[in-house]
């Protein structure tokens, strides 16, 4: 058995590596922009796209952070996937059980983003040398990301 397959609850796994992570994170972010950028363009005009601002209004900051945020946890406690990992075919699960995460592991693999965000993207990258392919997000929140 390879590194990146173990058993859990007797059935075969695949830990699901870097790249497979990463292109699933950009089918998420085509979708997440196919789906708000119209919205923004109707509201604030084509003048949005050429402001230096970060955060344009009240309905720029609901669409772009908020909207974002509650539909990969919505995603997450009802699919186990966001739309690119379920192209993909892989899924998040409980390291211990391999069942579904709580949505309260959910919501700190989600904060997680942001402290493996911060080292300069560390705690992404070391999905890559990690044995069983977790970033620091799956490490504080008890998941991995499976082949399904």
């Amino acid at each position: 058995m390879s590194d990146s397959e173990n058993t859990m609850n007797d059935e075969p796994i695949e830990y699901v590596g870097f790249w497979v992570r990463f292109v699933a994170s950009i089918i998420d972010s085509v979708i997440i922009a196919m789906l708000t950028f119209p919205i923004l363009y109707l509201i604030y005009g084509a003048a949005y796209f050429d402001s230096t601002e970060s955060i344009q209004g009240g309905a720029d900051f609901f669409i772009s952070y908020l909207l974002p945020i509650v539909a990969v946890i919505l995603f997450w406690i009802y699919k186990s996937a966001t739309p690119g990992k379920m192209a993909l075919s892989v899924k998040i699960v409980d390291e211990k059980t391999g069942g579904k995460p709580s949505a309260k592991q959910y919501i700190i693999r989600y904060l997680g983003y942001y402290v493996s965000l911060v080292a300069l993207g560390l705690g992404f990258f070391w999905v890559a040398w990690d044995n069983k392919k977790q970033g620091w997000h799956d490490k504080f929140a008890g998941t991995v990301v499976i082949r399904c």
